[in-house]
């Protein structure tokens, strides 16, 4: 942030295969932003991954901000930046529930946030490597780890985002099976104890979380957990919102001295190298992880309600990428999924405006 303008700089960066696709629609959305409500912000697009590198031998271009070209990968862009709290919001929407895998009574009401520990646990654990046995087997082996303070500043993400909505936490892990899922249940419950008993916590198994994500979800307020089970959990219950290409996600660090925090917002879904360059990919994912910025970083809620609007209001209307489309339903290219919500936008702004006159 620019302390004398109080501009914030945005670097916008599209990534691999689908990635600036989905990407541009941002962009979009954020000049659209810029222009007709005055967000203040600086933006600027910077490669990174497998297109600079086959053009340069480097993964990021000069325009990725100094820390992040040092990072080399997503996963180390997220330890760098010490990105710990990943937010997954995970919400029906009834226009989509012919098109959503599961039963529309099922779906009904559904709203509910995944916290996912994003810096430790087995992605990130020592040692880890592949070895060749004495009998001339190779083996594969991963540490999975989590100290008391990486549990508990995510558990405290989670009970204070409940005390905004409905004000309940489940919390996910093994522990019948695993030493880090006994010390992860046992924190989280001494966190509630000590200082969040005002709000309801329940643990469930990952398993029993599974069964449960696709037999009654709206069950779940915030469901927090570890690094590898929330990459699972998140990618199962995106069914619920028709596809993964409908969901959004923001990775937060720690609150600075200054009351700010760094944050990576991007879709949950890959890269998808099978649709690449195709034009089909549905790009309202990376367009609501705008809106959570939006929210979390710039602190526009007016801003994020009506963009959370116009995304709705568009598929009330009809607009449906492949992905999200109802049988020998008319589908939309990634840029005229685009346009539909820059159109409702403007709609929408347009006759907010002619109410407040």
């Amino acid at each position: 942030m620019n302390s004398r303008s109080n501009t914030v700089k945005i670097a916008i960066v599209g990534g691999e295969g689908i990635g600036p696709e989905v990407t541009e629609q941002s962009h979009r959305i954020l000049n659209w932003l810029s222009v007709r409500r005055g967000l203040p912000v600086a933006l600027r697009e910077a490669q990174y991954g497998l297109v600079p590198y086959l053009a340069t031998g480097c993964p990021e271009t000069k325009e990725v901000p100094s820390a992040a070209r040092k990072a080399g990968s997503l996963l180390g862009l997220r330890r760098k930046y010490d990105l710990y709290a990943n937010l997954r919001p995970i919400v029906a929407s009834p226009v989509l529930a012919e098109s959503a895998p599961l039963k529309a009574e099922v779906l009904d009401g559904v709203d509910f946030v995944i916290i996912r520990e994003l810096t430790s646990g087995i992605y990130f654990g020592e040692p880890r490597g592949i070895e060749i046995l004495p009998d001339g087997q190779r083996r594969g082996f991963n540490t999975e780890q989590y100290t008391s303070d990486q549990i508990r500043r995510v558990a405290r993400a989670a009970f204070e985002l409940a005390r905004t909505r409905r004000n309940k936490v489940c919390s996910v892990d093994k522990a019948n099976v695993l030493e880090t899922s006994v010390v992860w249940r046992d924190e989280v419950t001494a966190l509630h104890r000590a200082e969040f008993s005002d709000v309801e916590l329940t643990h469930l198994y990952v398993d029993n979380a599974a069964m449960q994500i696709v037999r009654e979800p709206r069950q779940f307020d915030v469901m927090v957990t570890g690094n590898m089970f929330g990459d699972i959990l998140s990618d199962c219950a995106a069914m619920i919102s028709g596809s993964l290409g409908m969901l959004p996600s923001a990775s937060l660090g720690p609150v600075d001295e200054f009351g700010r925090r760094k944050a990576l917002y991007e879709p949950v879904h890959g890269s998808a190298p099978d649709i690449a360059g195709r034009g089909i990919a549905n790009p309202l994912g990376s367009i609501l992880s705008v809106a959570m910025m939006l929210r979390l970083t710039l602190d526009r809620r007016k801003d994020a309600d009506l963009l959370e609007r116009a995304v709705a209001l568009a598929l009330e209307r009809g607009a449906r990428t492949a992905d999200i489309a109802e049988p020998r339903a008319k589908t939309l290219s990634t840029v005229a999924m685009g346009d539909a919500v820059l159109a409702t936008l403007e709609d929408i702004s347009s006759k907010d405006e002619e109410g407040d006159q």
